[in-house]
């Protein structure tokens, strides 16, 4: 039957041959040729063959009309090899998608084929199935470049110098906030999630105050213990300590008529909270091993992804340093809440991210900036720059389907298979305990370890979800709790949890 329809296509004369898909088939092995051209043919396409490197690259480079819209290729052919080839494309400036076939298993011809532009790279022996496959996509992506197929998403121009991207009213109250305060000395809290953008708030805080002629300096609290941070913000004297050899100058110092920016704040120790506080009180420090005061006159922005007000009554932040640095407060919405400002970040990190510095910007389509806007974000605009970043180097450039956008949750995702479940014996039951274990593991891991919030997540009572762990064997060190002990660690997790 097969036979039959190709030789009704091949007899279907010259209007039908043009209207059907051009492939050129280039190996020097005739019975591969006559292969895939039988696959090729069945299925629709018009095929050329070429048993040399030079008679396919005389096929890619005819007049538009004639020239194939897709190439498969062998990487040894006579005269020419596939690479060469697709070299010689390049420097002619032929865009044919080309899908090279070798027999050979070597990692450094991969990696140079897809450097070249390869759309594809198979194995010999052929699955004649991923030959179809590969074909069909690169001709589907051949018709994204050109206009055709799936609907690009417009892409928004934005100025480059602009690093916060968001017109929701969430971020248009952020940017009066910043209009008002920016030319104050007021001190500034910022909170938020992490990834939520608050260094980059902290940076056009900054920039919008024209009374700051000094640096933006910026010190992750978190990064340093507690005696080194001290001497990084304050700075020490000659002999304060053991390899103290000069006098050293301090953040503050070098901030000086600028701004400083304290990222994770909520992990400052008591000790370096109390200093703090002197230098927003009065203007002033002593380095340490130093008894002379140092006058500055510096904005303070600090930042933090905790709840100070619930550190405060935790005893685990000063009540009267919350008070000095929550002047101002801005508090930086996760993406999740600013969804309508996804579109316009995305266009934002395309153009920040080329696929090389000469590209221009890659473009998306319609199915998979829906795949973006349906993602929760747990890792918020970061999590988003990571994705983007990740499909321009996927789709090397050129379109991104949704194929190209891979969360994290999607490469760490469970997948049941019911059907080998089934032909191996396994009953209801196993299966079951296999959803049930993945379910709680991920529900626990996705809410850090909180047993309330993941059983509440689940719809599940303390006492359920506490049979559910030992039933699975989960539990481990809370083996030995009783179920009213449980509840109550359980609901004290809860009320000590952030928002």
């Amino acid at each position: 039957m097969a036979d039959t329809q190709r030789k009704q296509r091949a007899s279907g004369g010259a209007d039908d041959e043009e209207t059907r898909t051009r492939v050129l088939v280039g190996d020097d092995d005739p019975g591969v040729r006559d292969v895939l051209e039988r696959l090729l043919s069945d299925e629709g396409f018009a095929v050329d063959q070429a048993s040399t490197g030079q008679e396919a690259l005389d096929a890619l480079t005819r007049p538009e009309p004639e020239r194939p819209r897709v190439a498969l290729l062998d990487i040894k052919m006579p005269e020419m090899d596939g690479l060469e080839i697709l070299q010689r494309m390049l420097e002619q400036g032929v865009d044919v998608p080309v899908i090279l076939i070798t027999g050979m298993n070597a990692g450094s011809i991969t990696i140079k084929a897809m450097q070249m532009g390869a759309a594809d790279y198979l194995q010999k022996p052929l699955d004649l199935d991923e030959v179809l496959i590969a074909v069909k996509k690169a001709i589907y992506y051949d018709e994204l470049k050109r206009g055709a197929g799936s609907q690009l998403v417009p892409t928004t121009k934005t100025d480059p110098a602009e690093r916060i991207i968001g017109s929701s009213p969430e971020m248009l109250r952020i940017f009066k906030t910043i209009g008002r305060v920016a030319r104050t000395p007021a001190t500034v809290l910022v909170t938020g999630e992490t990834g939520t953008g608050k260094e980059l708030m902290a940076e056009a805080i900054h920039n919008a105050s024209d009374r700051r002629t000094g640096p933006l300096i910026k010190v992750n609290c978190a990064a340093l213990p507690e005696t080194l941070l001290e001497s990084e913000l304050f700075g020490h004297e000659k002999g304060s300590f053991t390899g103290a050899l000069t006098q050293h100058k301090g953040r503050f110092e070098a901030a000086h008529k600028g701004t400083i920016f304290l990222d994770e704040v909520g992990e400052m120790t008591f000790g370096t909270q109390k200093k703090l506080l002197r230098v927003l009180q009065e203007r002033e420090f002593e380095r340490v091993g130093g008894n002379i005061p140092v006058k500055v006159d510096v904005r303070v922005i600090a930042a933090t992804n905790r709840n100070l007000r619930e550190e405060v009554v935790a005893n685990r932040f000063r009540e009267d340093l919350y008070y000095r640095l929550n002047v101002i407060a801005i508090h930086m919405p996760p993406l999740r809440e600013r969804m309508e400002d996804i579109p316009a970040l995305v266009s934002h990190f395309l153009n920040k991210h080329r696929y090389t510095p000469a590209s221009s910007p890659t473009r998306i389509t319609e199915e998979a900036m829906n795949k973006l806007m349906l993602h929760d974000w747990p890792g918020n605009v970061r999590e988003l720059e990571n994705i983007i970043q990740r499909a321009v180097v996927l789709c090397r450039g050129t379109i991104i389907t949704p194929e190209h956008i891979q969360f994290q949750n999607e490469l760490n995702r469970f997948i049941l298979d019911v059907e080998q479940k089934v032909r191996a014996n396994a009953t209801l039951d196993d299966m079951l305990h296999d959803v049930k274990r993945e379910a709680i593991l991920t529900a626990l891991r996705i809410n850090d370890q909180d047993f309330a919030k993941a059983a509440a997540q689940l719809g599940l009572s303390d006492d359920q979800m506490r049979e559910y762990l030992m039933e699975l064997k989960l539990l481990g060190e809370m083996d030995a709790l009783p179920s009213h002990e449980f509840a109550g660690k359980a609901s004290g997790a809860r009320d000590s949890g952030t928002a």
